[in-house]
């Protein structure tokens, strides 16, 4: 029988892994690293799919030592496959009713909202667990992003109930003003995993809070 999924958090550091082709127990590592920094909740991103399957499931099982949820990106299949806690959709990854169906009533499922609140709503009154808007800065992953606005996070904080998540090219510099305009979490990247020392950078966005 499954054990229960961890919750998703309501506030904390949401860390994202770094598409880069390492050794899936190089990036465990990394990954446990940013937890024992603070991390609160950890996405996978793999765009390469002869490796991505292999990558998750060491993933997961760092996250299930220690109690976190593990959520995929864009996939709800492999999400299946491997017993994930949840997945994080994208514009063109699927529905949020198609997800819940796969996944079930308890998984986790996020949203990209960009900067539209509309959509948010949407996806708040379809059942997802949180929503997720940006980019916000100038970001080394996805640097033809179109911009968010601190004015939709802090339109979102009075209408959204679910946990707001912010995301792109986000600091401990500039981490603050999202917290104050209405993100519940940061979801970090480069932030966290760019950096030498993994948990310390993790630790660092996790005082934030």
């Amino acid at each position: 029988m499954r054990l229960s999924r961890p919750s998703f958090p309501r506030r904390g550091l949401y860390a994202i892994t770094p598409d880069q082709p390492l050794p899936p127990a190089a990036l465990a590592a990394q990954v446990a690293a940013a937890i024992a920094g603070g991390a609160m909740v950890i996405q996978h991103r793999c765009k390469d799919a002869a490796r991505r399957g292999e990558e998750a499931g060491a993933l997961l099982a760092v996250c299930r030592s220690f109690g976190i949820p593990f959520i995929v990106n864009d996939d709800i299949e492999l999400a299946h496959a491997i017993g994930a806690d949840g997945v994080h959709l994208g514009r063109d990854d699927g529905a949020i009713d198609q997800a819940r169906s796969k996944l079930g009533p308890d998984a986790i499922i996020g949203l990209s909202c960009y900067d539209d609140l509309n959509r948010a709503l949407e996806a708040q009154a379809e059942g997802a667990t949180y929503v997720a808007f940006g980019r916000f800065f100038p970001s080394r992953t996805k640097p033809h992003a179109p911009c968010a606005s601190l004015d939709t996070l802090r339109a979102a904080q009075g209408r959204i109930q679910a946990p707001i998540v912010a995301i792109g090219g986000i600091t401990t510099a500039n981490g603050g003003a999202l917290l104050s305009a209405g993100a519940d979490l940061l979801a970090v990247i480069d932030g966290v995993f760019g950096e030498d020392d993994v948990k310390a950078a993790a630790a660092r966005l996790s005082d934030l809070f």
